[in-house]
C-alpha cells in the first residue's frame, strides 16, 4: 500500500498543468536537496530557465507509467544505471547525443573525463553512489563494533533488529559476500541456481529480524528511533544524518557495492531543449564537483572528482566519505549491469515470493 501511495502521489503531482521549462523528478531527502543546491538553483540563476522538482521513491516507476500513458510531463528524471539501460531498450526514453556534453576545464572531450559506462544512448550519469552496512555506534561496545558483511547477519555476535532495501538487487549480492563469497566472483555464483540458493539461504537467517525499507529517507530514520541497530542502505543518507543531523551513525565500507545514477529524458517530454540544456550543464565538471560537497557520492568526471571540496558548510573534506574514494573500496563490488538487466524480474519474483512465505 506504501509503494502504491507512494507512485499515486508522484503522479499525481506531475499530473497538474506544466508550469516550468524544466520538470525534474528526483528522489527527495538529502539527494534531492544535492540536486535543487548544485543544479536546478545555478542553472535557473545562469539561463533564466525555471527548474520544478518533484520526487518518487524511485522516478522509474512514473516514468514508465506516464510514457506508456502518452501522459509525460517530466522533462529529465534521476534514475538508477540499469533502469535507465532497461527504459531505453523497451524504447520509453529519449536518445541523449553525446557531442553536448561540455568538455573538461582542461579541454578534455567529455566523452573521455567520463568513467566507463557513464554515458550510454539514453543516459548521462551524475554520481557514484552505493550500498553500504551502516550502524548505530552507541548501540555496540567499543571492543564489538560491526565490521564486515558477516557481521551484519550476525544476530548474536551483533544484537538488533535490521533493516534492508525491499527487492532482490542488492541484497543478493550482500548475501553471499556475508557467506564468504570474495567480491569478484558474486556474479558467477548469481548466475548459477546454487548461487541463487545460496544467497537466499543466508538471507533466510535473518529474515525474521529484518524490517524492509522502501524509500531512501526510511534506513536514518529507522536506526534514529531505534527500530534496528543496523541497516543496509545508502551511504548518502547515512552520511547525511551523521554530518548534517550528528546522529551516531558509522558506514562499513567492506562489501560496498556501488553503481550509477544519472539523467534521463523520457520519451514525449514536454520541454526535450531546454532538458538537454539542463543536463549540459549539470554533468559539467564543476555542478558534478559540487554536488558531491552535499552528499557523499562520487562524481563520474575524472575532472569533476579532483574539485570536490568539503563538506557543505564545514572544514572536513569530502573526500574520504565517496565511495570512489580508494581506501572505501577495498572489497568493493561493481553492480553488474548486464545481470540485472537479464534476472532483474525473475528475481525479484522469487523474492517477493520468498518474502511472502
Amino acid at each position: 500500500m506504501k509503494k502504491t501511495l507512494a507512485l499515486s502521489t508522484a503522479l499525481g503531482l506531475l499530473a497538474s498543468p506544466v508550469l516550468a521549462d524544466v520538470n525534474l523528478l528526483s528522489w527527495g531527502g538529502a539527494y534531492g536537496n544535492s540536486h535543487l543546491e548544485a543544479y536546478a538553483k545555478p542553472f535557473e540563476a545562469e539561463t533564466g530557465i525555471k527548474v520544478t522538482m518533484a520526487d518518487a521513491d524511485n522516478p522509474a516507476t512514473p516514468i514508465k507509467a506516464m510514457v506508456e500513458a502518452g501522459n509525460v510531463s517530466v522533462d529529465v528524471a534521476s534514475v538508477e544505471y540499469a533502469d535507465a539501460v532497461r527504459l531505453c531498450d523497451e524504447g520509453l526514453l529519449e536518445e541523449i547525443d553525446a557531442s553536448i556534453l561540455a568538455d573538461a576545464p582542461d579541454g578534455t572531450p567529455a566523452e573521455e573525463d567520463f568513467i566507463d559506462g557513464a554515458i550510454t544512448e539514453c543516459f548521462v550519469g551524475t554520481d557514484v553512489y552505493s550500498m553500504i552496512l551502516a550502524y548505530d555506534d552507541s548501540k555496540f561496545p567499543d571492543d564489538a563494533k560491526p565490521s564486515t558483511p558477516a557481521d551484519f547477519f550476525d544476530t548474536e555476535g551483533f544484537p538488533g533488529k535490521r533493516t534492508m532495501r525491499k527487492g532482490a538487487k542488492f541484497n543478493l549480492e550482500f548475501a553471499l559476500m556475508a557467506d564468504g563469497v570474495p567480491a569478484e566472483e558474486v556474479y558467477d555464483a548469481l548466475s548459477t541456481p546454487e548461487g541463487v540458493d545460496r544467497a537466499f539461504a543466508k538471507l533466510d537467517t535473518i529474515k525474521n529480524n529484518v524490517i524492509w525499507w522502501e524509500a531512501g529517507a526510511q534506513p536514518p530514520q529507522l536506526l534514529a528511533d531505534g527500530e534496528v541497530t543496523m541497516a543496509y542502505a545508502f551511504n548518502g543518507r547515512i552520511f547525511n544524518a551523521a554530518h548534517g543531523e550528528n546522529k551516531p551513525f558509522n558506514i562499513v565500507w567492506d562489501g560496498q557495492i556501488y553503481e550509477m545514477e544519472g539523467w534521463v529524458i523520457p520519451k514525449g517530454a514536454p520541454n526535450v531543449d531546454d532538458a538537454l540544456q539542463f543536463i549540459t550543464y549539470t554533468t559539467s565538471a564543476a555542478p558534478q564537483a559540487r554536488a558531491a560537497e552535499f552528499i557523499s557520492y562520487g562524481p563520474p568526471r575524472r575532472s569533476a572528482a579532483a574539485m570536490v571540496g568539503n563538506i557543505e558548510g564545514s572544514d572536513v573534506p569530502m573526500g574520504p566519505s565517496l565511495p570512489t574514494y580508494e581506501e572505501n573500496m577495498t572489497n568493493a563490488l561493481a553492480s553488474n549491469l548486464d545481470f540485472w538487466v537479464d534476472h532483474d524480474a525473475e528475481l525479484n519474483e522469487r523474492f517477493n515470493s520468498w518474502l511472502a512465505n
